[in-house]
Formats: C-alpha cells, sequence, structure tokens
C-alpha cells in the first residue's frame, strides 16, 4: 500500500508540472523507502526534486508554473543587474523545517526525505535537499537558525558538535558554488530556557547561555562565508510591567549587543550585525517594537555606528505600519540593511509569514531600495511559509518563484516611475517654496524666530497648495 501511494504521488507531481522530466537510470526520488542511500554512511543519493527542472525565466507570456515570468537574473533594470539588486536567499527553516502546524492544528506536511527524526543523520539530509534547492531555483543565498540545521543536545558541548558537524557538510556543498549565508542567527526563543528571554532574561545563567549560543552561531556565520548576522528578540521584551525592571532589561540587552560588537571584531568577521523589529508576538511588548524605536534604542547606547536593521514587512503591519513606512524610516537613517520579503494578512491579526505577491507593495518596497542604492551585502530573504493547505513539493518552488517575480515586477514599476519622471516632480513642486535663501538658511538650521517672524509680518497670510493625493496616486497606479 505505501508503494502505490508513493507512486501515485509521484504521478501525481509529474502531471501538476508543464513537462516532466525523465529520470536518469541512476536517480531515484528522495524517499526513504526507495533505498538509495549508502550503506556506509546512511547518506541519501540522488536527487530530491527529480521532477523539478532548473528553474529558467520564460518572460510574461510563458504559462509554466516552474519558470521566471518577471524575474530574469541577468537584465539590467536601472543600472545593475536584477540578482544584484534583489540578492535573494531561501531561509531554511520555513523552507525546510515548516510543518504546516498551527496552535489548533498537527503538522499537514511530510517530505519524502524526511524520517520523523531530529538526528544528526536527518539534519544532513535536509541540508543536502537544501543545496539541492537553492541551485535548482538559481538563488546563491540561504540564511539559517542554528538550532534549526543542527539539533538540541544534552549540553552545550555536545549541540555545538552537533552544529559543527552539520556546517562542515554545508562548507562542503559550498565548495566549488557561489552560495553563501546571506545571514545567521541563534534561536534564542524556543527553549523553555529562554521563556523571559535570553539577553534580558532575570536569570543570569540563561543570559550567559545565550551570550555563548550567539558566540557560536556567529563564528559558524563567519565560517560559512555569511555576509551579515541578525539579531531577532522574540523573547525580548516583557508581559507584565508590574513584575518587570524595563531599564534593567534594556541596559543588559545593550551590553549584550555590544558584547557581540566586540566579539565580530575579535574573530574578524566583517559582516553587518542587523536588529530586526517586532512590536510583539510572543512577547506583549518587544523592546525593538519598529525601526523608529530601534533606532532611538541603538542611538540611546552609541550602536548607531554598529547596527543596521531588517526590516520584516509583516512586523511592519503588526507595529501599525506600512511595510514602505518602515523601509523608510530605516533608510533615510542609515539603518537600512536587509529586508525579510513577506507580508501578512489583513483578516488576519497576526504574524502569518505568507509570499509576497501584492504588485502594489512591491513597488512601494522597490522604491525605498532603489533609494537607498539596494541593500548589499544585505539582500532579500524570504522569511515567509507555504500554507497549511499546500502540502506537494513543487509548493516550495511555485512560492518562491511568485515571491521573486513579484518584486521584480516592482523593480520593473520603478523603472517606469523614474523614466515617466512625474511623480518625482510632483513632490520636488509641493516642496518648491523652500527652493529659496530663507528656504535654504531653515535646511541648514539657521532659520531664526526673529527673522521668520519678520517674514511672517511681511508676506501675510500664507497661500496654501494641494498637495495632488490623488494625482500622486493615479500616477503610481499606472506604473503597475
Amino acid at each position: 500500500m505505501k508503494e502505490a501511494y508513493r507512486v501515485f504521488l509521484l504521478l501525481s507531481l509529474c502531471l501538476s508540472l508543464s513537462a516532466c522530466i525523465a529520470s536518469s537510470a541512476n536517480t531515484c526520488p528522495a524517499d526513504l523507502e526507495t533505498k538509495c542511500g549508502d550503506d556506509t554512511s546512511g547518506d541519501w543519493k540522488g536527487e530530491f526534486f527529480p521532477g523539478i527542472p532548473k528553474i529558467k525565466y520564460e518572460g510574461p507570456s510563458s504559462k509554466n508554473p516552474l519558470s521566471y515570468k518577471w524575474y530574469n537574473a541577468e537584465e539590467v533594470v536601472l543600472g545593475k543587474k536584477m540578482k544584484d539588486w534583489f540578492r535573494f536567499s531561501v531561509a531554511f527553516w520555513h523552507t525546510f523545517r515548516g510543518t504546516g502546524a498551527d496552535p489548533f492544528g498537527a503538522p499537514t506536511k511530510s517530505w519524502p526525505w524526511e524520517d520523523g527524526t531530529n538526528s544528526i543523520a536527518m539534519a544532513k539530509r535536509r541540508m543536502r535537499a537544501h543545496f539541492e534547492f537553492m541551485d535548482k531555483l538559481g538563488v546563491n543565498r540561504w540564511c539559517f537558525h542554528d538550532r534549526d540545521i543542527a539539533p538540541d543536545a544534552k549540553t552545550l558541548a555536545e549541540t555545538n558538535a552537533n552544529l559543527d558537524e552539520v556546517v562542515e557538510l554545508a562548507k562542503e556543498l559550498q565548495k566549488g558554488t557561489d552560495i553563501i549565508p546571506l545571514w545567521g542567527t541563534a534561536q534564542l526563543f524556543m527553549h523553555p530556557r529562554y521563556m523571559h528571554g535570553g539577553a534580558t532574561s532575570s536569570e543570569l545563567g540563561v543570559y550567559a547561555y545565550a551570550a555563548a549560543q550567539v558566540k557560536k552561531a556567529m563564528e559558524v556565520t563567519h565560517y560559512l562565508g555569511g555576509e551579515n548576522y541578525v539579531f531577532w528578540g522574540g523573547r525580548e521584551g516583557y508581559q507584565t510591567l508590574l513584575n518587570t525592571d524595563m531599564k534593567r532589561e534594556l541596559d543588559h540587552l545593550a551590553a549584550f549587543l555590544q558584547a557581540a560588537v566586540d566579539y565580530k571584531k575579535k574573530i574578524g568577521f566583517n559582516g553587518i550585525l542587523l536588529i530586526e523589529p517586532k512590536p510583539q508576538e510572543p512577547t506583549k511588548h518587544q523592546y525593538d517594537w519598529d525601526a523608529a524605536t530601534s533606532f532611538a534604542f541603538l542611538q540611546k547606547y552609541g550602536l548607531t555606528g554598529e547596527f543596521k536593521l531588517n526590516i520584516e514587512c509583516n512586523h511592519a503591519t503588526l507595529s501599525g505600519h506600512s511595510c514602505h513606512h518602515e523601509l523608510e524610516t530605516a533608510r533615510i537613517n542609515g539603518l537600512l540593511g536587509n529586508i525579510d520579503a513577506n507580508t501578512g494578512d489583513p483578516q488576519i491579526g497576526w504574524d502569518t509569514d505568507q509570499f509576497l505577491t501584492d504588485i502594489s507593495e512591491a513597488t512601494l518596497v522597490m522604491l525605498s531600495v532603489v533609494r537607498n542604492g539596494g541593500l548589499a551585502p544585505g539582500g532579500f530573504n524570504f522569511d515567509a511559509k507555504l500554507r497549511r493547505e499546500s502540502t506537494d513539493v513543487e509548493d516550495m518552488f511555485i512560492a518562491h518563484i511568485s515571491g521573486m517575480d513579484t518584486l521584480a515586477r516592482g523593480l520593473r514599476n520603478v523603472a517606469k516611475l523614474i523614466e515617466d519622471g512625474s511623480l518625482g516632480e510632483l513632490v520636488r513642486k509641493r516642496y518648491q517654496s523652500f527652493d529659496s535663501e530663507l528656504g535654504a538658511l531653515i535646511e541648514a538650521g539657521k532659520g531664526d524666530f526673529e527673522t521668520l517672524e519678520k517674514k511672517a509680518m511681511e508676506w501675510g497670510e500664507p497661500t496654501v497648495s494641494s498637495a495632488k493625493q490623488e494625482l500622486a496616486e493615479m500616477i503610481f497606479q499606472s506604473a503597475l
């Protein structure tokens, strides 16, 4: 019965593709029951995605779901290749550890290479699948949490050894390719020890453990050639102020981040340190609520020169802002470092981590990226997961293709807006009264109140021009 079901699944996969590539004699599907493994090492040999071709650009008229319609990696747009504007990255945790489980339901996904364990052997098999996925998708960057790529053990030393073993395989798989991590991070939120936070925990032992975990995660990110390192404070906050010393916790968090800066320099890691704002969930209030709050924190503790921000669109929604607002807040303060390319659902009040498919939002995102001159050494990572009801292996590809195409279409729209020039001219005209001698004095910080009062008396009641909001929206929509 199991064999018949497996054959049915493979046939279903082939029928759902525009073209099913025939497997060669020495290729077999990544199903544990096929016995394709190396009897000595236990490693499975063959393709994990035998029915999936390398994804290619076929243009907007293509009906092939396994092709790019708008993302053409080598095409030059606004002076850069598309691949250099985006620097796309696959998020290991959602793509290969996502199960489809939610607070009300059990997992719905069981990929054919999974054996139901969290063993080292399974972690290595998963890593091999991950690299094949990136190769076929045509993406050369990835990002990870330490505990998602290698299992926890009874002691920190044993856990570090597990991580080292899996990282060695990742290093081997990177050889001869241009694949490197966009960033790495430590998972300081899932284990019960972190129920009060890591860097903001009330327990000194937890603080020390979190520091040790970040130290190791930073080391392996550096070893793999990672370009950035991320801090997401999922439990760095509070549930109630009644039992919280907020000042002390913020001081501890700043000391923790300063220690990370010091260690980064000590090991010669030249990557960017990134903070990822989020207002709440799982805690009631997280200390990096939004981009502005994070900027204020960095300023207070003298860390603005050491950190940039990793902006997640879904987190922007939860904080009551648009993604465009958060990107612009980060950009104008010199803090835009990386983007978690996802979105939420306006009918659902939590962090749903959906792939971004809204062309309007993607265009606004790319407006900020273009104004920023790009994101390098940051990029776009797909911190997004398949819907609970999407359970086919090909859905992993379709979701990423859709997200990449949507952002590529956004970039093309920005190019149209810039070429047309109408939107930029509308903004210029709105502020043209400041393009004067007095306006220049004000913008240079020399517009004293006495001078301004004199001019107000001289000019009388000012005229106020229309903001032309509907025209601005019309121009923007015309580019979509």
